[in-house]
């Protein structure tokens, strides 16, 4: 069996992932990767071999990923040049140390030079450097989680009933961050099958946000309506619930939106302009199973939030 090696892994997606993994792999053959010392003491104490790291600096990184054959690379939590830096150390690395394939966390319809999506810079440019260096490669391009527009549908609950943003009537295939995880921890399991594969991880249905929220009240009895606003008028919502705008800002521990506004914005336009719209069985493909509705995870709703970051540069 080849050596399996997951970054992230004291993250909210990567520490799914690893939970998953040790469900599929042998332990021996797995190698974990984080910052955390805590979270990878968690592992080790479960007999993972275990490794800390911090992407920002090249120095360490190919002993880190020493002795492995595939190597799963959860995107960083931040936006812009240093996202591609880390994010290019990570690809060096594990080229001058003998890994074979990435399995790179994407976005959705990454490669469209025309999606607006500022998120969607920094994954082309990780797909494109993986490409260029020679690495055999997996690419999960996911859907939006829908953990992120659960949370918000109850922030609005908890307000003024009215969901703002300018995605308009665009669609999505919402999918859990849980089936995200799932997803990663089978590519990197079943690797050996994929050569320069590029996967759409959507979820099982394509809606409109006005439909999300229909689901969200049917199952919760809450009459939350939907409003569509510009751009700028989305910015300024964000503005005064304390989002930075970028992710080199400040981030309010516990925000119900742990993300740039930039990147929402610039994610709800690219969903308003049909650039989002991505719908295949990839996921099911993959992983053998179909992932789970946005219904379910209105019925479950407290394991389906979309949590703090879990960033060092935070």
């Amino acid at each position: 069996m080849a050596k399996l090696l997951l970054t992230g892994v004291d993250g909210n997606l990567g520490s799914e992932a690893a939970r998953i993994l040790l469900g599929l792999a042998k332990k021996e053959d797995l190698i974990f990767v984080g910052y955390s010392e805590e979270a990878l003491k968690v592992f080790a104490e479960q007999g993972v071999e275990t490794r800390q790291a911090n992407f920002n600096n090249y120095e360490g990184l190919e002993e880190a990923f020493k002795g492995a054959d595939r190597l799963a690379l959860i995107s960083m939590p931040f936006v812009g040049v240093k996202r591609q830096n880390a994010q290019k150390n990570v690809v060096d690395a594990a080229k001058a140390a003998g890994v074979k394939q990435i399995v790179y966390t994407s976005l959705v319809n990454a490669g469209d030079e025309t999606n607006p999506s500022v998120e969607k810079k920094d994954h082309i440019f990780t797909e494109n450097y993986v490409k260029e260096v020679g690495l055999d490669y997996i690419f999960l391009r996911n859907s939006q989680y829908a953990e992120a527009m659960i949370t918000n549908y109850f922030t609005y609950v908890h307000g003024d009933g009215v969901l703002k943003n300018s995605q308009g009537d665009g669609k999505m295939a919402y999918i859990s961050r849980k089936d995200c995880a799932k997803a990663v921890a089978y590519a990197l399991f079943r690797g050996d099958e994929y050569t320069r594969a590029t996967l759409d991880i959507n979820g099982p249905e394509l809606m409109t946000i006005t439909e999300f929220i229909e689901i969200g009240n049917k199952v919760t009895g809450n009459s939350i309506t939907y409003k569509e606003l510009t751009d700028e008028e989305n910015y300024q919502v964000f503005d005064a619930m304390g989002v930075p705008r970028t992710t080199d800002g400040v981030f309010k521990k516990d925000s119900e939106a742990p993300f740039s506004s930039d990147g929402m914005v610039t994610f709800a336009q690219a969903i308003r302009e049909g650039k989002m719209d991505t719908f295949t069985d990839d996921f099911k493909k993959l992983t053998g199973s179909d992932a789970m509705t946005v219904q379910y995870m209105f019925e479950h709703a407290n394991d389906f939030q979309i949590g703090e970051r879990h960033s060092k540069d935070a």
